[in-house]
């Protein structure tokens, strides 16, 4: 649904570049280029950082596993393992998206990490939960390869699997979020997920914030916009203030918020979603979570995806908390500073 009064579904599906088909589902127009996996190293390309690989997820759907290790392997020593879940307001976009393959290009490169980028199910064909089934897919995966069940990826040898961590952007963020609280549902050993880290997550609600008011026109995500991404998204008949949009109506989610690990979070002043990350972080605290959080004056929505300073700036803090923390780590401990 649509809130707005001086806006329409119709501009909606323009800006946004989706059309529907006769069968209920989307043409999507606007079609940010899309790359293929680089399993070896191309010696014409002296910078590359990292090398990449598509491993095929659930034999029902389309979902998988982009996974990537530096070209430069360490010798003697295991890297984290980062489960990765790209943005795209649940509607669109890809792991294989080039934004989203160049940023994990430069987590695994840059931090060095081996990243498991996870190729979701795209709503309304597929309404949530069906993006948190794939990424909680992916962690069943990331399990059976710390047990070497069939035998273990050549690549995951370099994984360190008491030393993992999941991290999202945007809807990414969203979907990272829910999945952590899911997982804990199980028993994943030997698998540790020892953080969580959330940039600028894609939440909402029905009564809207102060930071939704201010910028309800903003450029990249105006609300009028983000109303109808949810009414594609959210299971039929449900409202923004279902769990999956609203976390705060969620609660402590049957107990299990104040068993989350360690949790960062990067939120920006120009993104009218700034609000709902703070009321997120609040409620993390308030049920004893640690947590590290980044508040930044002016910015915007998706602003790492086109500001490199921002996007080095966003590396630099989730490497640090990523290597700050420790698989039996409990507080908040050392990481990136806080900003006000």
């Amino acid at each position: 649904m649509c809130d707005s009064k001086s806006h329409t579904w119709q501009e909606a599906f323009k800006v946004l570049g989706i059309k529907y088909n006769p069968d209920g589902t989307l043409n999507r127009e606007i079609q940010i280029p899309m790359v293929d996996a680089t399993p070896t190293a191309d010696p014409k390309q002296t910078n590359q950082l990292a090398l990449s690989t598509d491993i095929p997820l659930s034999p029902h759907n389309k979902a998988y596993i982009r996974l990537y290790i530096p070209v430069k392997t360490p010798t003697g020593t295991k890297l984290p393992l980062i489960i990765y879940v790209h943005g795209g307001d649940f509607v669109l976009f890809s792991a294989s998206t080039v934004i989203f393959h160049e940023f994990c290009n430069n987590i695994a490169g840059q931090f060095p990490a081996v990243v498991a980028s996870v190729e979701y199910q795209l709503a309304p064909e597929n309404r949530l939960p069906a993006a948190y089934d794939d990424a909680l897919n992916a962690i069943f995966w990331a399990k059976e390869q710390a047990l070497g069940v069939g035998g273990r990826d050549p690549w995951l040898e370099y994984a360190d699997f008491s030393r993992v961590f999941i991290i999202g952007s945007s809807a990414g963020a969203n979907i990272a979020y829910h999945v952590a609280l899911r997982a804990l549902d199980f028993d994943l050993g030997p698998l540790k997920i020892i953080g969580l880290l959330m940039n600028q997550p894609f939440f909402g609600g029905l009564q809207r914030t102060q930071s939704e008011l201010r910028l309800e026109e903003d450029k990249y995500v105006p609300l009028y916009i983000c109303d109808v991404l949810w009414s594609l998204a959210l299971p039929q008949g449900a409202n923004r203030d279902h769990e999956f949009c609203n976390p705060i109506n969620g609660g402590s989610y049957l107990g299990r918020v104040k068993r989350l690990p360690r949790c960062f979070m990067k939120a920006d002043e120009g993104d009218p979603m700034v609000d709902r990350a703070m009321q997120l972080v609040h409620l993390l605290q308030s049920y004893g979570v640690p947590v590290i959080y980044q508040f930044n004056r002016g910015g915007n929505h998706g602003m790492e995806l086109t500001d490199k300073t921002a996007a080095k700036n966003l590396y630099d803090d989730m490497k640090e908390f990523v290597y700050s923390t420790k698989p039996a780590q409990n507080g908040c401990g050392n990481g990136p500073k806080r900003h006000c």
